[in-house]
């Protein structure tokens, strides 16, 4: 069984985009599963679904409304410089005063899943026997949990992508079965592990990071600043164990990963949605690796033994 596994990343995910493209258009890849994390998991229905044309308009031609019903963001924009990202405070003063668990409101991107990803496309996953697989946080269990298309209806499923792709307290909080749930990333940003407990034998692994981890950044300037680079750390940590992990799993059931990793740090801000920056990603991950070929990672017994490759 061969799987596509696409890692977490906010408006990188046009990136994955492209290079998905690439590996379907060029490469022939046929995969028959999905699995992936918060806009990976919004990505993949798409794919999986035979709706490449669509994904490369929703991933190049979306903006902050398509995203935020209430924005605790605003997005200032120079000519020549990268979008950057404000607090929203009256939003935010709104969504405290009403009592919401959250300072933002994503509904909008919900119904961006419901109106993009039909019913007649998760059909088509059934009559084709291709599965989709995403990660949620489940708050009140404090546990992941992997949501497949296989296991729901559409309705439940729909709402399973909305969660994954939740980055909490600026987005919403999905309440299903007397639990909160919120992105996956904050416990598997890529998902390897379950595409090979699921019987996966070759994956393919699309990260939204640079495989270098030298990367120095200015010191901050603001408070929205410090957070968002606090998130940043956190998931490059949950990351930096999802590889590792994810390799010693694939030794102990000698699976074959293919990573592609961004050229370089795409951005700082994820949650900044901006039509000309994504894409360009997209672009750019689609022509990429025709000339530069993957990390293949195939790890032996022995190498795994002495600890050499994993991280």
């Amino acid at each position: 069984m061969r799987a596509l596994v696409v890692s977490g990343g906010g408006s990188k995910g046009a990136f994955a985009g492209g290079v998905a493209e690439f590996l379907l258009t060029e490469k022939k890849r046929d995969y028959d599963l999905y699995v992936g994390t918060s806009t990976g998991g919004l990505l993949i229905p798409l794919l999986a679904s035979n709706n490449l044309e669509k994904a490369r308009k929703v991933f190049t031609s979306i903006g902050q409304d398509d995203i935020f019903t209430k924005s605790p963001f605003k997005v200032e924009k120079e000519e020549g410089k990268e979008p950057k990202l404000h607090f929203n405070l009256l939003t935010i003063s709104q969504m405290i005063l009403k009592g919401s668990k959250t300072i933002g409101d994503s509904t909008a991107l919900k119904n961006l899943i419901t109106t993009t990803f039909e019913k007649k496309d998760f059909e088509y996953l059934h009559d084709k026997g291709k599965q989709v697989v995403v990660t949620v946080a489940n708050l009140t269990r404090q546990q992941l949990e992997y949501k497949s298309s296989s296991e729901f209806e559409y309705e439940d499923f729909c709402d399973w992508v909305w969660a994954s792709a939740n980055v909490l307290p600026f987005m919403s909080l999905l309440v299903k079965n007397e639990s909160e749930y919120g992105d996956g990333g904050f416990g598997n940003v890529i998902p390897i592990q379950e595409a090979i407990r699921r019987g996966a034998k070759e994956v393919d692994v699309i990260v939204l990071r640079p495989e270098s981890r030298d990367i120095h950044f200015p010191p901050v300037k603001n408070v929205l600043q410090l957070m968002t680079r606090s998130y940043d750390f956190m998931f490059k940590q949950i990351m930096k164990d999802d590889l590792a992990l994810g390799k010693l799993e694939a030794a102990d059931h000698d699976v074959k990963l293919n990573f592609y990793f961004t050229p370089r740090l795409l951005t700082e801000q994820m949650l900044i949605f901006d039509k000309e920056q994504m894409l360009s990603w997209w672009c750019e991950g689609r022509e990429v690796f025709k000339s530069t070929d993957p990390v293949e990672v195939r790890i032996t017994t022995a190498t795994k033994a002495n600890g050499s490759s994993l991280l």
